[in-house]
């Protein structure tokens, strides 16, 4: 059987073969160094956690270098220090629940109050919106402790909220909001709202208002309107502000810990907490870890509606 020669390549296609190659080995190069800092600046430090995690904590601080899964084991569970039962570790559950609930409520309540407000900056006219933007832009200016002392003057005890309340008559004694849940929420609240209406306000820029007109033409309501015209339009925004406010609210810490007291701790309170006062670095280190998975998981829901969003409306 003859076999058949492929076809002789020429002169001008190996050529220009050779510098596609050439090419693509320059920008690996030249992207080496960039690589290499991410590599070592980024992936480094959370190697060094994870290994941390399966060692055995030192007496005074630090590890021992003895492989262990204690740390994770005491993620979730505890064991009694007379009999050896084992129960479930309700002070972390605890604070991981607050954490997850109060993150939840945050990025709910940025999306109630960032909605109308990247609307209201969307419908207005160009020179309109460069400035209410700059003023959405403006607490990003000062720094994130300050931020979060001046919710503490609206709502402590002789703060303006409740010195307002008591000027009119509405209450007789000031209610206490310092040191709550309620109050880490409205300091998170206050702190990451921005995050909430850029990307709305971004997504509602694009939207075509000839939409909402043809809605009205044919005799829908204001809330079928928003239901079923703008929402779907805005959607990638919604998503996007919503991870953007969820996961830096679920690793907080100054917030927490300057509007709770220290009695509310959230997930990055028990972290420093385990490497500071607790001297359990494996712990913290597992902890961290166990942070670092629900962010994971919530990009994986992000991303997973982002693409179908995609698919459906392709």
């Amino acid at each position: 059987m003859i076999q058949e020669r492929p076809p002789p390549v020429s002169r001008a296609a190996q050529v220009a073969a050779d510098a596609d190659r050439r090419e693509v080995r320059n920008r690996w190069y030249l992207a080496s160094p960039a690589l290499l800092i991410i590599l070592f600046a980024a992936t480094g430090p959370l190697v060094i956690v994870l290994i941390y995690s399966f060692l055995t904590p030192a007496d005074y601080g630090g590890v021992v270098w003895k492989p262990s899964g204690q740390a994770w084991f005491q993620v979730l569970f505890q064991k009694d220090i007379f009999d050896d039962t084992t129960t479930f570790a309700d002070a972390h559950l605890s604070i991981l629940w607050r954490s997850v609930k109060l993150s939840l409520l945050t990025t709910i309540m940025a999306l109630i109050f960032g909605f109308p407000t990247a609307y209201f900056i969307a419908t207005r006219s160009e020179k309109a919106r460069d400035i209410w933007l700059f003023l959405i832009t403006i607490p990003f200016w000062t720094n994130l402790l300050i931020r979060t002392f001046a919710v503490q003057e609206v709502i402590r005890n002789e703060g303006i909220f409740n010195t307002i309340l008591l000027k009119l008559g509405i209450i007789s004694s000031p209610i206490q909001i310092m040191f709550t849940d309620v109050a880490i929420m409205l300091g998170m609240l206050y702190v990451y709202l921005p995050l909430m209406v850029l990307p709305l306000y971004a997504s509602m820029e694009k939207l075509d208002f000839r939409l909402v007109e043809a809605g009205y033409d044919l005799y829908a309501n204001r809330f079928q309107v928003l239901r079923r015209v703008i929402i779907p339009l805005v959607k990638p925004g919604i998503i996007a502000g919503s991870i953007l406010v969820f996961i830096p609210s679920l690793g907080a810490y100054v917030t927490p810990r300057v509007l709770g007291g220290g009695k509310n701790m959230m997930l990055g309170n028990l972290i420093e907490l385990q490497f500071g006062q607790g001297r359990n670095w494996p712990l913290g280190a597992a902890l961290s870890i166990t942070l670092m998975a629900i962010v994971m998981i919530a990009l994986m829901v992000y991303v997973r509606y982002a693409t179908r969003g995609d698919v459906r409306h392709g």
